[in-house]
């Protein structure tokens, strides 16, 4: 019984952090909207950009996307391309010749793969 004391103890404190902080925050940002600062800021009253694709992806995909990422699992068309960019870099590294020929096809046709599931994810919004 006395962890659960010590535990909730521990949580009320970070709690009371947390509070204090987003009163801080709340007061600063106040401050600035008050003083003028904000509204000279370059993207003031715009959406804001997170450049995390959130918008570019289609409705119906963005939860099940979401999980995956939670979860730190890539969409196969990332893992492609991932896969593309580790092959170029093996065949920067690999002389010319034979193999050197097997290895631009292979990128090229994971390009190809690439580009006809991302057209497909265009196209119907379905993976």
């Amino acid at each position: 019984m006395n962890d659960d004391k010590v535990g909730s103890a521990r949580a009320e404190k970070r709690e009371q952090r947390l509070k204090l902080l987003e009163d801080h925050i709340g007061r600063s940002l106040a401050e600035s909207e008050a003083s003028g600062e904000l509204r000279t800021a370059r993207h003031w009253g715009q959406p804001l950009d997170l450049g995390d694709g959130y918008e570019q992806t289609p409705v119906e995909l963005r939860m099940g996307y979401k999980i995956l990422k939670d979860a730190g699992i890539v969409p196969p068309e990332v893992e492609l391309m991932r896969e593309i960019e580790a092959l170029g870099l093996q065949l920067q590294a690999m002389p010319e010749g034979g193999e050197a020929a097997a290895l631009r096809q292979r990128i090229a046709d994971q390009r190809l793969l690439l580009s006809l599931r991302l057209e497909r994810l265009r196209a119907t919004g379905a993976p």
